[in-house]
């Protein structure tokens, strides 16, 4: 099932996309779609209908996250080799656990905006997971049966908060509107293998990002598992599972860094094979 929430921000509906690729309406049959429609069990109850007896949405309504009530955003750093070379760091021997704030996540399709002071803003198209029940200390061998789905994430960075204000990274990644979601969360049965994925970005029209999910330094099941180490993952909570190259802090022109950073007025494009595809349009920082 391809799950979404629609309208406008605050007010978004349960709906979900059916085989011809048109929205129905899910509020007849559920609230919304949050932690408690996770479940395996949950899922397979809402498998069972039939779109075509659901109501029509007309038009083209906003996309919302389509995950209501996350209740943590965990993001992997540095997790493909060839994007850890071309921001210089070494490939990381375990993998790199920090936060992106609830407060940045947003529907796949709204503006994202510079924050004051602003001068190094980044995009990285990385591929989501949802989980769908309590996991802790789980094995590699499990980890996939605790996923509800996957959905793409752009984890847009300020690369100056990031690296040149001290401290973790956290600062440079949880920025308003700096989590895009979606537009759909995709249940973990129509992804045979999420190590098998293309996975792009454009910027202004120009491909920037091209990669695949399998040249992850730790895939899917080994990320699930690691984390549940640390902390315990709950229905609901998000891992974004790092980016490949072609993010603007690594960009070089004749051998020689040439960054290039997000500006007022450029538009990202990005998507992932089976998840759907983004566009952000970015703005400058209103309070």
């Amino acid at each position: 099932m391809k799950l979404v929430r629609y309208g406008q921000p605050g007010k978004e509906k349960p709906g979900l996309i059916d085989q011809d690729g048109k929205l129905r309406n899910l509020s007849g049959v559920i609230d919304d779609i949050n932690p408690a429609q996770l479940s395996d069990k949950a899922l397979a109850k809402l498998a069972k209908i039939k779109p075509a007896k659901l109501p029509l949405v007309r038009g083209n309504p906003r996309m919302g996250c389509p995950v209501a009530g996350v209740g943590k955003f965990i993001a992997i750093g540095l997790n493909y080799a060839d994007h850890a070379a071309e921001t210089g760091q070494a490939i990381p021997a375990e993998p790199i656990i920090f936060m992106k704030a609830i407060s940045c996540i947003q529907g796949p399709d709204d503006n994202v905006m510079l924050p004051k002071d602003s001068t190094k803003g980044d995009w990285e198209v990385e591929l989501g997971v949802v989980i769908g029940k309590q996991a802790r200390h789980v094995t590699q061998r499990d980890a996939l049966d605790y996923v509800a789905g996957y959905c793409v994430v752009n984890d847009v960075s300020e690369r100056a908060f990031q690296f040149e204000r001290g401290g973790t990274w956290d600062k440079g990644k949880g920025c308003d509107t700096f989590g895009p979601i979606g537009p759909w969360l995709v249940t973990r049965d129509e992804i045979t293998d999420p190590q098998k994925l293309a996975i792009w970005l454009d910027l202004n029209g120009q491909r920037m990002q091209t990669g695949n999910t399998k040249t992850m330094i730790f895939n899917v099941k080994k990320l699930i598992s690691y984390v549940s180490q640390f902390m315990t993952l709950e229905a609901g909570d998000v891992i974004t599972t790092g980016t490949p190259p072609g993010v603007g802090v690594g960009i070089k022109k004749d051998g020689k860094p040439a960054p290039v950073f997000l500006k007022k007025g450029d538009v990202m494009h990005l998507g992932i094979d089976g998840l759907g595809t983004q566009t952000q349009k970015v703005v400058a920082f209103k309070k």
